[in-house]
């Protein structure tokens, strides 16, 4: 059996087995439902989906959280989605929270460190640059991709101040999207179900205190490929099931291999799969067609992305002993 097929779920029983976790977890946690950040794509879907299955329609809000640089047609399939599963869903733009806080202003700021002429009408994204992706190797190096308003594109290296400006910048749109989840969970009395399958998770591929933030993550054991068969499986929508995974976060189309994982996510699944097994290089080698030196440098890739998610996970900790603690 190859490590691809062994990735298959009896999809039904685990359906079955989540939808009992979640509706315990939310129980222990003394909420009365749940809220979940719907962002058109499949794992937010199937999360939505489940926790619907878990604590019944009535009691799950989905959230809509668009600002000026999302799609629109994602928003139209996350509402579709609601309206589907019975739940109750809001559409909350955070465009205003972000023009205030600054976020597009000071990305601007850190891109024209790089491309003076940036401005208005432009659009852009970072990314590993092209000789990396594509190799399995997690990138040193970062690029910028602008567009200019007649169309004409560029790529810059970016030199690391700018890089993290950037980064830093365009993180409020997660931590702003998790503020409205919370605020609305805090209404309702409602925990927060996260959203990242077992690739985002375990590679640190979240934003602390944005994304990675959560009362729930039932799906953060999955790897890519059981999300979509459980999305089959609930039924899904074909255009959520097909969705191409991307970052949602900047102004040109990205997705997610050209940002971080440099490996189609279908093959990544297989990649962490043969580490987690301690399977030799040349074994997943053979099965994605890749030399082992290739795999062995993705392993090594696999091992960084887990020392900084260490970072990620860790959880504030008194430097005293307080009360329960003792």
């Amino acid at each position: 059996m190859s490590i691809r097929e062994s990735l298959h779920l009896d999809a039904a029983a685990e359906i079955s087995r989540l939808s009992q976790d979640i509706a315990l977890q939310v129980a222990a946690l003394k909420r009365r439902g749940a809220v979940v950040a719907m962002s058109g794509g499949v794992d937010s879907s199937v999360s939505a989906a489940l926790a619907a299955r878990a604590l019944g329609p009535a009691r799950v809000l989905g959230l809509m959280l668009p600002e000026r640089e999302g799609g629109a047609g994602d928003r139209d399939l996350a509402v579709g989605l609601a309206k589907r599963l019975g739940i109750e869903y809001l559409v909350e733009p955070i465009g205003a929270a972000l023009e205030a806080a600054g976020c597009y202003q000071r990305r601007d700021a850190a891109i024209n460190q790089v491309v003076p002429e940036y401005g208005e009408g432009w659009r852009s994204k970072i990314g590993l640059g092209q000789g990396e992706a594509g190799t399995g190797r997690m990138g040193a190096v970062y690029y910028l991709t602008v567009q200019a308003p007649d169309g004409k594109t560029a790529m810059h290296r970016l030199p690391g101040a700018a890089l993290r400006q950037i980064m830093a910048a365009t993180n409020f749109k997660q931590r702003v999207r998790k503020m409205f989840e919370y605020y609305h969970a805090d209404r309702l009395h409602y925990a927060v179900i996260g959203t990242p399958n077992r690739l985002e998770y375990d590679q640190g591929f979240f934003v602390k205190g944005g994304d990675g933030l959560a009362d729930v993550k039932p799906i953060a054991h999955l790897y890519k490929a059981q999300v979509h068969q459980l999305a089959e499986v609930l039924g899904l929508p074909e255009a959520i099931r097909t969705q191409v995974s991307t970052t949602a976060t900047y102004s040109l189309p990205q997705t997610q291999e050209e940002f971080y994982f440099a490996l189609p996510l279908r093959d990544f699944d297989v990649a962490l799969a043969g580490y987690d097994r301690r399977l030799p290089p040349a074994v997943v080698g053979e099965e994605l067609g890749l030399p082992a030196e290739r795999v062995a440098g993705i392993y090594h890739d696999i091992e960084r992305r887990r020392e900084t998610a260490r970072y990620l996970h860790h959880a504030p900790k008194p430097l005293e002993p307080i009360g329960a603690d003792d």
